[in-house]
């Protein structure tokens, strides 16, 4: 069968056979799931199929992927948020504010200045996502894609410590997935990520940070517009991978000054299709000596302007 835990192989949609089988593998796609996640475009620019093949393989890969499981009752959709498992913080002021912890089939964003926590959330994340369900976790691994250099192991070690996790095994369950330029990243999304996700149980991606690559390579107003599309079509891809597979996204971003009046307000980077494409937006900011606050900026079920404290400490972050 194809990627561990994907039900199945390449070979198993209809219109494929062994030659077509092979050379989605040797493009990158591993299994019927993972090439259910393209559009006929996508697979036309990578295989050089006609444009009906490309449709109605695509077509036999969704119906063979999910069946009628798109359509459910209201009711049962109740029963499927309830049932899904949430993941900690480790943080009990923050998984209060996020009503118990995050959630999958979603999208996180942590934005900030510098020194207020994003980088340290996510690597907290990466260990607490291996604890067992009873302790909040999910027994799964992470893939951290690290665009800015940020990767602390040795952070990774202490906070496995805390949460009473082997260091080794802590740093051995996360993958972390160095990038050069936008398009190296939008690569590793589509092809590296979803592997990881299939074969070695990722059930968390981090990216930190979302928007360094597009800000330092697009340049100028005259590329703005380029620079959002791009932006705009990782995201998306982002979360076809959250809804397909059912694992939690966290991604960090930065901050920009916008002028109000006589003052200048920190927002987050990435306008419009950021804010539109995320599912829940939180900002991080400074307070008192090493106290940080989590506000919600944006989302369809957390309330607006509530807020959550926290320390950076030499153990990861901890409530303040």
């Amino acid at each position: 069968m194809g990627g561990k835990g994907t039900g199945y192989d390449l070979e198993d949609v209809d219109g494929i056979g062994p030659k077509t089988a092979q050379m989605l593998q040797a493009k990158g796609i591993i299994s019927a799931r993972h090439l259910a996640l393209f559009t006929p475009e996508e697979l036309i620019d990578i295989t050089d199929m006609t444009p009906d093949r490309a449709e109605k393989i695509l077509r036999s890969a969704r119906e063979l992927v999910f069946g009628q499981k798109r359509v459910l009752k209201g009711s049962e959709l109740v029963k499927t948020i309830q049932d899904m498992p949430r993941l900690t913080t480790g943080v009990k002021s923050i998984d209060r504010l996020l009503n118990g912890g995050l959630e999958p089939k979603a999208t996180y964003e942590f934005a900030g200045e510098f020194g207020t926590g994003k980088t340290q959330i996510c690597h907290q994340l990466a260990v607490t996502v291996q604890l067992p369900r009873d302790k909040g976790g999910v027994q799964g691994a992470c893939a951290y894609i690290d665009t800015e250099e940020a990767f602390s192991p040795s952070r990774i070690e202490a906070i496995a410590k805390r949460f009473g996790i082997d260091p080794q095994q802590a740093l051995d369950n996360i993958y972390v997935i160095k990038v050069v330029n936008a398009s190296d990243l939008e690569d590793r999304i589509k092809f590296d990520l979803v592997k990881l996700v299939e074969q070695n149980n990722v059930k968390l991606i981090v990216i930190d940070s979302i928007i360094a690559l597009y800000r330092a390579e697009f340049k100028g107003r005259e590329r703005l517009a380029e620079r959002q599309q791009r932006l705009n079509y990782i995201l998306d891809w982002l979360m076809r991978i959250a809804k397909v597979y059912n694992i939690f996204i966290v991604m960090t971003n930065q901050v920009i000054d916008i002028p109000l009046g006589y003052i200048e307000v920190k927002r987050p980077a990435g306008g419009n299709v950021l804010a539109h494409a995320v599912t829940h937006r939180l900002f991080l900011k400074k307070s008192r000596d090493d106290v940080r606050i989590m506000e919600v900026l944006d989302s369809p079920r957390l309330p607006y302007k509530s807020t959550a404290t926290f320390r950076i400490t030499d153990k990861g972050i901890e409530d303040a």
